[in-house]
């Protein structure tokens, strides 16, 4: 039923939205996103969203 191999579970690949932000966190500017930002809501790079998202439920 799901092809395993798939890192997407599956899912077809996101479209990215191309612009020019910067981390909310570390200041790193960010060139490419799988959403269109709000103007009223923080923005994270990949590595501050790690360090910032609640862990991940193992099985």
């Amino acid at each position: 039923m799901f092809d395993r191999n798939n890192d997407r579970g599956g899912f077809a690949p996101r479209a990215m939205i191309k612009g020019n932000w910067k981390c909310s966190e570390c200041g790193v500017e960010i060139t490419e996103l799988p959403f269109e930002p709000a103007p009223d809501r923080p923005i994270y790079c990949r590595e501050c969203w790690s360090k910032k998202r609640p862990p991940r439920f193992s099985r």
